[in-house]
């Protein structure tokens, strides 16, 4: 595979981070890499990875809270922010072991492994497509729209507009990604994350039969935290005063981006918990959403995701840690 091809591969992944990780700091919780599952218990993570050979390959490490690492991070707002960073990271890792798995088709003595400054560079223009995608773009749509029909000008009708687009950019990439090969895969196994998961939690025997009997899509994935983020973001919006030039408005939605991100883990935490809540009804466009993002896994993936959990269990089992739900 050529350096670009896989550079390429590697840049859809990254974008997906953020809507295929859990971000909860609950007993369990898990991602979908390239052809296999990321798990994670309280303190424990372990990544199990189907290789091209057919090897069933893990990796597996302590990991420490971020609320237990900074006191701090208990707090409400910023403790979505140091749960998220840290499920970014850990599933940028996850990702890179799976897709040097991957690449290791054993056709040579020394795989090839991805190199630190390729993934450097897909975080940075990670970062900088969200922002052009999820920002600069719905902004300047609403901009033209509403010089061409003035009553948009209006800052309730010109935030909601630019929501609307944004949800319409969003929802239009979750499609034609799922519509490649390679996604696919990737949505598989996140069906099959959701669906270990769901089996764990119903206190059930964790065995592929069980698990098959679950549903796809989960209130505690990163599908529904966009979404709300998206939600939210429209709402505060229209609540906030807007500034008057194009680049005030860029600024402003930069700047409100933590708190908005804040607030959207609460409420996911929130809706998590008292499911049948008003504020949980917010969640439900994510769960729709995660239609696109979650497919029926097969025996074999949800086997996979079976094993990376077992093998955070168990660490977590020779850790000490107790095993409860945050």
């Amino acid at each position: 595979m050529s350096s670009f091809r896989i550079f390429l591969r590697l840049f859809n992944h990254v974008q997906m981070l953020p809507i295929l990780e859990s971000g909860e700091e609950t007993l369990v919780g898990g991602q979908a890499v390239m052809e296999g599952v990321m798990m994670r218990a309280p303190h424990s993570y372990c990544v199990a990875v189907r290789k091209p050979s057919g090897e069933l390959v893990t990796e597996e490490l302590p990991v420490e809270r971020m609320s237990e690492k900074h006191s701090w991070l208990k707090w409400p707002l910023l403790r979505g922010l140091g749960t998220l960073g840290q499920a970014l990271s850990l599933g940028m890792r996850a990702l890179k072991f799976s897709a040097n798995a991957a690449l290791d088709d054993g056709s040579s003595e020394k795989p090839t492994e991805i190199p630190a400054w390729m993934m450097t560079v897909q975080i940075v223009l990670s970062l900088a497509f969200f922002l052009f995608m999820y920002k600069l773009v719905p902004l300047t749509l609403t901009g033209f729209l509403s010089n061409r029909v003035p009553v948009f000008k209006g800052q309730i009708l010109f935030n909601s507009a630019d929501g609307l687009i944004r949800v319409a950019i969003f929802v239009g990439m979750l499609y034609l990604l799922s519509r490649t090969k390679d996604m696919r895969r990737v949505f598989e196994y996140h069906g099959a994350e959701h669906k270990v998961v769901f089996n764990y939690e119903s206190g059930t025997p964790v065995n592929v039969e069980n698990a098959q009997q679950f549903v796809t899509w989960h209130p505690r994935c990163g599908t529904s935290f966009m979404f709300v983020i998206m939600l939210l973001s429209a709402l505060c919006y229209i609540v906030i005063p807007t500034p008057h030039t194009f680049l005030a408005k860029m600024a402003e939605r930069i700047a409100l981006l933590p708190v908005i991100i804040g607030l959207s883990y609460e409420l996911i935490r929130f809706a998590a918990k008292r499911r049948g809540s008003f504020l949980a009804i917010l969640t439900l466009p994510g769960l729709w959403t995660q239609r696109i993002t979650t497919k029926a896994p097969s025996n074999e993936q949800a086997a996979v995701a079976i094993h990376a959990l077992e093998g955070a269990m168990a660490l977590e089992a020779r850790q000490g840690g107790e095993l409860v739900i945050a």
